[in-house]
């Protein structure tokens, strides 16, 4: 059998680029890699080919989109017997090479520990908090059960955060928290809670391999998009289908593109696409939920705002081409478009695991104070585990460290909060 030719055009922090690179070394596979974050030229390539996402691999001509590892197999004539699970062989490789070597597995030792503050979730929120509560002198553990599927941690590049002067990937960001907390003593762990208890002094959190226990908690969980589908969506994500301005707005310079959403994100979303795109469609499906101003964009001449327009379905042969929406009088019209942002209900927060044992509000979102306290002593939320006025990583920080500045006024029985200063 003759050679394949296979290129991967990838992105700088994307994970489902390196599980296919992880994944053809793990097979033998030789391959040419073209960085569209690095080389405008790659960049061009796939928008010339209607592809707006990474990673798109070509195996003698042919594409699949993101990692699909049976399509991967077939077109490269690779049967299920000639491999043993190279994607679970190659994420293993990749935890030992990459920052998820930060993680290590739940332990005996681990379980024996009682732990001053535990934080569940180890994205900007749970890293800066682990930060600062190993700085105080707190016994720390930070639990996540995957460390690179977070928002910052796929979020290809980053050029805004305070201090941090060059261009940076949001893995890259991240995996500089984490290290910084695990200098500080901090210890991280991957695992998935599955319940918690906060009814006693000492909490206890429920994983596969038994009770991790703490004096505090910091729910620092992410959020997630909703799990419903409009049709054509899974067909054309990355293929006009998007979820994220940061990362995919450079695709659809002087295109035409609909935001579809009804929150606060949805509405900054659009903002953030106007000051590319040629025309945003913005359809607010239903009533904007929470405190949202559409003052700005309404005096945004490259901005249509749609109220109580929906979207039915997504159509296109190769990539995105038409949307089918139904209008506020309920007729059924055709937009040709380029591209769909899609911020359906927004982002939920992933807080499901916390039942009842601290107060949430009708969307999940977990009630706090100023301090970041919640319903139940010694356990307080920050980052997307609460309702914040725009989700953006600096904020998430600075909720990781107001929780372990409170967690350790807790654990110490201080009348007042600490600062760290020096």
């Amino acid at each position: 059998m003759s050679k394949p030719e296979v290129i991967i055009y990838s992105s700088t922090g994307c994970p489902h680029c390196q599980k296919v690179k992880s994944a053809l070394k793990e097979w033998g596979i030789d391959y040419e890699e073209r960085n569209a974050s690095i080389h405008k030229e790659y960049f061009d390539q796939l928008k010339e080919k209607k592809i707006f996402g990474t990673p798109a691999t070509f195996i003698n001509g042919k594409l699949v989109l993101g990692f699909q590892e049976k399509k991967l197999k077939k077109l490269l004539g690779i049967s299920e017997e000639e491999t043993t699970t190279p994607a679970t062989n190659s994420q293993v490789k990749e935890t030992a090479e990459s920052s998820d070597s930060i993680f290590q597995p739940v332990t005996e030792k681990i379980l024996e520990e009682v732990y001053d503050f535990v934080t569940i979730g180890g994205g900007p929120a749970g890293a800066s908090a682990a930060v600062y509560a190993a700085r105080g002198k707190l016994k720390t553990l930070v639990i996540d059960k995957a460390p690179k599927a977070g928002t910052l941690a796929i979020t290809h590049k980053i050029a805004n955060y305070p201090g941090v002067r060059e261009e940076l990937t949001g893995l890259e960001l991240l995996t500089r928290m984490q290290e910084q907390a695990k200098d500080f003593g901090a210890e991280f762990v991957r695992g998935t809670v599955l319940s918690v208890n906060f009814s006693d002094e000492i909490k206890k959190i429920e994983v596969a391999e038994g009770t991790i226990k703490a004096k505090s908690v910091f729910i620092a969980v992410g959020a997630k998009a909703p799990s419903s589908k409009i049709k054509g969506e899974e067909e054309f994500t990355g293929r006009g289908v998007s979820y994220c301005s940061t990362c995919d707005a450079a695709f659809y310079q002087d295109r035409i593109v609909a935001v579809v959403g009804d929150t606060e994100e949805a509405i900054h979303e659009a903002e953030t696409l106007s000051k590319y795109c040629k025309t945003v469609k913005l359809l607010i499906p239903t009533e904007l939920k929470g405190d949202v101003d559409l003052s700005q964009l309404e005096n945004n001449a490259n901005v249509e705002i749609f109220k109580r327009y929906r979207l039915r379905e997504i159509i296109g042969e190769d990539s995105v081409e038409k949307i089918v929406i139904l209008t506020d009088k309920k007729e059924e019209q055709i937009w040709e478009v380029d591209g769909v942002f899609l911020y359906l209900g927004g982002l939920k927060p992933g807080t499901d695991f916390l039942n009842g044992s601290v107060m949430r509000d009708e969307e999940g979102y977990v009630v706090v104070d100023d301090l970041l306290k919640t319903s139940a002593e010694g356990v307080f939320a920050g980052g997307d585990a609460r309702r914040t006025p725009i989700k953006q990583a600096v904020i998430s920080a600075a909720d990781g460290a107001i929780a372990a500045l409170s967690a350790e006024q807790h654990v110490n029985k201080r009348s007042k909060l600490r600062p760290q200063y020096s």
